[in-house]
């Protein structure tokens, strides 16, 4: 017997701006940095926030509710989850993601998402995320590095390279450069060249410089489908940037990559990659609408649609590599 009706998930789904409200609050107050290790009543945050007690309570309790603190005897504390991503003492702080997740270049879109399935894309001169040198891919470079960083450290144990010799290893769409970056740092060898908008670029330079790679780092701004890629390059990392566009812009890319490779180099893709029904795992799947409401054609592809692009374009046989728990999974194929 099926379970009875149940407008529950219907009020959740439309209530959901009150959380992200509610999550955006707590960082920008940095509540989670003033509660660090300790176990705190809604008086003594109030009083470090200098804010008045109802708000500070009604916020934390709802934070409970949400998952993001714990409360006993009427002491909050934080979870092991928000210690670690919330907490701006420590080095994995996320907090800062959210400049760029709730940017209105990312939130717009999801407005009138209506106008966009029946047009079948964004409007006509709206580029979405894809525009030239869009803003929020510096509020993303950022923010989103330290976030990245495991993904980042088990693309770099995937990828294989020749430490006998020097190598080349150009990233695309490099950002935050973590996963260039950390490439370099398992391969002592390899030379990393970086491409990106040369506003962006600074980052991705600034990041490489504290990881202790000068001399082995250098940079290539801008358009990566117009901008000359150079050539012979032993790898080629290409992380969470093939989902902006069609499989048809993606198989042209890719081809543009085996040219740019020696032979037998090596493409690595980080990507979001639903299963063939397209519902699971559910935080690869939805990441299908992120593209629908940011980029004019952009799409969560499967393994097996990359599998043909990889193929259209002279690759030989790729292999998937999920990284759990993230929602990334690497694709490797050789030239």
């Amino acid at each position: 017997m099926s379970d009875s009706p149940s407008p529950q998930l219907l009020f959740e789904t439309l209530n959901a701006f009150q959380k992200t409200g509610l999550l955006k609050a707590a960082i920008e107050l940095d509540v989670f940095s003033v509660i660090h290790d300790s176990s705190v009543t809604s008086v003594e945050i109030s009083q470090r926030l200098q804010c008045p007690e109802r708000g500070v309570r009604i916020l934390c309790d709802n934070l409970v509710i949400l998952g993001f603190l714990t409360k006993s005897e009427q002491r909050y504390a934080l979870t092991p989850s928000s210690a670690t991503f919330l907490d701006r003492t420590s080095p994995a702080y996320f907090g800062a993601a959210a400049d760029f997740l709730l940017a209105p270049g990312l939130t717009e879109g999801f407005w009138d998402l209506a106008a966009t399935i029946r047009a079948g894309r964004l409007r006509e001169e709206d580029h979405g995320t894809t525009a030239e040198d869009h803003p929020a891919w510096m509020d993303f470079a950022r923010a989103m590095g330290p976030m990245m960083a495991p993904v980042a450290k088990a693309t770099a144990e995937l990828l294989p390279l020749d430490d006998d010799r020097a190598t080349r290893v150009l990233d695309i769409s490099a950002s935050h450069g973590a996963y260039g970056i950390a490439v370099a740092q398992r391969h002592p060898q390899a030379h990393l060249v970086a491409l990106d908008w040369a506003s962006v670029l600074s980052i991705t330079e600034a990041n490489a410089r504290a990881a202790g790679l000068e001399g082995r780092f250098e940079k290539i701004a801008g358009d990566a489908f117009t901008t000359d890629l150079g050539a012979d390059y032993d790898a080629v990392l290409i992380p969470n940037f093939l989902h902006h566009f069609t499989a048809k812009q993606c198989t042209e890319f890719l081809q543009r990559i085996h040219r740019a490779l020696r032979p037998g180099g090596r493409v690595i893709i980080v990507e979001f990659v639903p299963n063939e029904d397209r519902v699971t795992p559910s935080a690869a799947a939805s990441f299908s609408l992120v593209m629908l409401g940011t980029t004019p054609e952009g799409d969560a592809y499967t393994f097996a649609e990359y599998e043909t692009m990889l193929q259209a374009a002279g690759f030989g046989p790729a292999s998937l590599h999920p990284f759990p728990p993230s929602a990334h999974s690497a694709i490797l194929a050789q030239a």
